[in-house]
């Protein structure tokens, strides 16, 4: 692996024609990216500031190599076998003082003194520990499934909870008469009762009164399972989150798969569909470790959780009226069981719960009056459409009082604080979003990414003092660590063909010094076109779209192009930015498409990520149409513009973009000579329940928004030239809705289309002769259609 490891600034790659390079090849384009040079993955501080750690990937290899390389410019040295047990790891927590930092490597804690650099080991075992946090005292707790541990310098480590989804077995029995009356004819059963229940209260009494004792199990029944749990820093309160044990999940799916090492058809079971259950409801419960009693928190006092956004769908769909309160979750899909909506404070005094409804209309962040059992409402963000579960990150400032959050109630993903009693208050405003904050080490403030010069710019911005400030001026970051001391920023950022890179820049901004460049000289030499950043005016009320547009650097006069539109997948994504895309491969076959000819033009459709809650849920309970609509004022937008041929025009995209190509070709025919739809949803009654049912509800409830949003209803309406390229492995969108539509098209007759396979593949492809094959079909489709 050719890997250079400088401290010299990077050279941005100049916007240039493509034909000033070498003709680009598809075998050049689709090859392993290995030949690009590999990204910098997983980059963390080491303790003394001075150095920073990274992973590469080897060449020809799926290992991971760990990189030391010093912020004053030294090169990078390769971590020796016999090193690696020095390293730091990523995403420590470090001690009110910030004399101590914690982190787990290789599923162990570690301790690391931040003045000297001595590191001790407090775990060694095959167990996977998580969550470590300090206390105000500086003691130290983490997570080992459901056993939590804690680590003071004077005690050593001790087990202080365990929390069972299983019958206390010290519990009193319910009252019988049965029973009742056997212990009060025949003396022996209740002289053998009164000495087990005196050895019971003696055990407790010493269990209590003897300090080498662990804490005894807390038992929350064996009708539950526990979903996640988060123990306050002093090891006094236990949070719980559990579920009904063996909830209905609804009936899962089989995924064939027919090239398989056994010879034998294999099959997979995967997800459930969109409806055939909703994910289950959640409790809460405290537990009071230094008496063992357990109560449940109630939700009643989350404001609107009894009212009933779906109401009219529900009437309408002939459903009952909903009773009583909505079902809500604690821990979502995303949380990773990493306590991420469990938040104490490290003083042990607050903690902060984010719930979630189960419709997806609602959050809730709530405090809990620890005396009393009670939730403390602090914040609700409500949607008509749904909440955005890319903004939601909470947690406490400095001070242990004062609650810091993201939310989108102003239509942008803000900041904001709030102290207990009172409101909160709005830390940024303005038409662009606020992600990913992290609060300054000296309690002044809080760095985090934005996008205020443009949509697709990311930058650090600080804010303190009601003062604003970009930190940056690189246009591509992707996130930021702070050092241990707070005062050096690692920042990872990117280019359009600049895959993620290391830099470091002081707290309060100025130059940021590069570190590394792991681009292959190959790769480098090349001459790529630099996307040009435009606004496409909207017809259909969406103002103006952002868009990246590939062409030659100068049109010849009086010449009419081929036009090419590229349409990025979903989830919540975004392709209009200053970063280095997800979809490289995709962006190097758009400068191929240029050498030979073809303009290119690749839309943040609404729906997208980076432009507001308002663009975000225009696509709500009606996917395909409003995006459909951009993609239509992009097409006018390139004959207007750039020479476009409007009779000649293909579109192309995968997952979102293959079920947006079905949309173009079947609901406006003839606006596309031809498209290649990959890995596509035909269906949107056959997709996952999470990201689905945020959109378009459920089919039982809103089966009007199933119909007009799945392109199986237009199918009837082809009549250009349609490839259709699925992994046949694929769990995310499954090969089943292809297949489906194949049949569909042999009934509706349809000439001109053609489905291509790929056995060993699934949603993301993984293969570099999966990977050719795939887009020499799709640049064969163009070539023979639009020329």
């Amino acid at each position: 692996m050719h890997v250079l490891l400088s401290a010299a600034a990077l050279v941005l790659v100049p916007t240039v024609a493509a034909q000033e390079s070498p003709a680009l090849s598809i075998e050049q384009v689709m090859a392993d990216p290995d030949w690009i040079g590999p990204p910098v993955e997983g980059a963390w501080w080491a303790w003394d500031g001075k150095h920073v750690q990274y992973q590469l990937k080897r060449q020809d290899s799926a290992i991971r190599d760990t990189f030391q390389q010093s912020t004053s410019g030294a090169a990078a040295q390769r971590v020796g076998d016999r090193e690696r047990d020095t390293l730091d790891a990523a995403t420590p927590v470090y001690d009110g003082q910030r004399r101590h930092m914690a982190f787990v490597r290789n599923g162990d804690v570690f301790l690391r003194d931040l003045r000297s650099g001595a590191l001790e080991q407090l775990t060694r075992s095959n167990d996977e520990e998580s969550q470590p946090q300090f206390a105000s005292d500086g003691g130290l707790v983490w997570r080992v499934a459901n056993q939590w541990y804690r680590w003071t310098s004077t005690g050593g480590v001790v087990q202080a909870a365990l929390v069972k989804a299983e019958k206390d077995p010290n519990a009193k029995p319910k009252p019988d008469a049965l029973r009742e009356q056997q212990l009060r004819t025949l003396q022996t059963l209740a002289r053998d009762k009164a000495q087990r229940d005196a050895l019971q209260a003696q055990n407790e009494s010493w269990r209590k009164a003897d300090p080498s004792r662990a804490a005894p199990p807390v038992y929350l029944g064996d009708d539950v399972q526990i979903v996640q749990s988060a123990m306050s820093p002093d090891a006094r309160w236990l949070l719980v989150v559990t579920q009904k044990k063996n909830a209905e999940s609804g009936q899962a799916g089989k995924l064939p798969r027919y090239v398989t090492e056994s010879g034998y058809e294999e099959f997979q079971e995967v997800r459930t569909r969109v409806g055939r259950n909703a994910p289950p409801p959640q409790a809460l419960w405290l537990a009071d470790l230094a008496n063992g009693s357990v109560r449940e928190l109630k939700f009643d006092a989350l404001p609107g959780i009894a009212d009933d956004p779906l109401a009219a769908l529900r009437k309408a769909a002939g459903k009952e009226a909903l009773k009583g309160n909505r079902d809500v979750q604690v821990a979502t899909s995303g949380d990773n069981g990493e306590g991420s909506t469990l938040r104490w404070s490290a003083d042990s005094r607050n903690v902060a719960v984010m719930v979630r409804a189960i419709d997806n209309k609602d959050r809730w962040i709530a405090g809990v009056d620890l005396a009393e059992a009670r939730l403390q409402p602090r914040h609700r963000l409500t949607d008509p459409a749904w909440i955005n579960w890319s903004f939601n990150d909470f947690g406490w400032a400095n001070d242990n009082r004062t609650l810091w959050f993201l939310s989108e109630q102003s239509g942008y993903s803000h900041l904001y604080t709030q102290r207990e009693g009172g409101k909160p208050v709005q830390l940024t405003s303005g038409a662009w979003e606020a992600s990913a904050p992290v609060p300054a080490v000296d309690g002044d403030g809080y760095f985090f990414l934005c996008n205020r010069k443009q949509p697709g710019r990311y930058e650090v911005c600080r804010v303190d003092g009601g003062k604003l400030r970009e930190l940056t001026d690189l246009g591509g970051v992707e996130d930021f660590t702070l050092s241990p001391d707070g005062s050096q920023l690692l920042l990872h950022h990117s280019a359009s063909y600049l895959p993620s890179q290391l830099s470091v820049i002081g707290a309060n901004g100025g130059n940021a010094k590069s570190l590394t460049d792991t681009r292959t000289p190959a790769f480098k030499a090349r001459q790529w076109i630099e996307p040009q950043m435009v606004q496409v005016p909207s017809r259909h009320g969406a103002g103006q779209v952002w868009a990246k547009y590939y062409g030659p650097a100068t049109l010849e006069p009086g010449k009419h192009y081929p036009i090419v539109m590229f349409v990025h997948g979903a989830g919540y994504l975004q392709n209009v930015h200053a970063r280095y895309p997800a979809y490289f491969r995709e962006q190097m076959f758009h400068n191929l498409l240029v050498q030979r000819g073809y303009i290119v033009l690749d839309m943040d459709y609404r729906g997208s990520e980076g432009y507001g809650r308002d663009w975000r849920t225009a696509i709500y309970r009606n996917m395909g149409h409003p995006e459909l609509d951009d993609y239509l004022d992009g097409l006018d937008w390139l004959v207007a513009n750039k020479q476009g041929d409007r009779d000649r025009a293909g579109i192309y995209g995968g997952s979102y973009g293959g079920f947006m190509t079905f949309m173009a070709l079947f609901r406006e025919p003839g606006k596309f000579k031809a498209g290649a739809a990959l890995r596509p949803v035909v269906d949107w009654t056959q997709y996952n329940h999470e990201y689905t049912s945020n959109i378009l509800n459920t089919p039982e409830l809103d089966p009007e928004a199933y119909r007009k949003s799945s392109p199986i209803e237009y199918a009837a309406g082809l009549q250009d030239h349609l490839l259709i390229a699925h992994g046949m492995v694929d769990d995310n969108v499954f090969f089943r809705d292809s297949v489906v539509l194949t049949q569909k098209l042999i009934e509706l007759h349809k000439d001109n289309w053609e489905i291509a396979p790929y056995p060993l593949e699934r949603h993301s492809f993984t293969r570099a002769d999966s990977w050719l094959d795939e887009y020499k079909r799709v640049l064969k489709l163009f070539e023979e259609n639009l020329k």
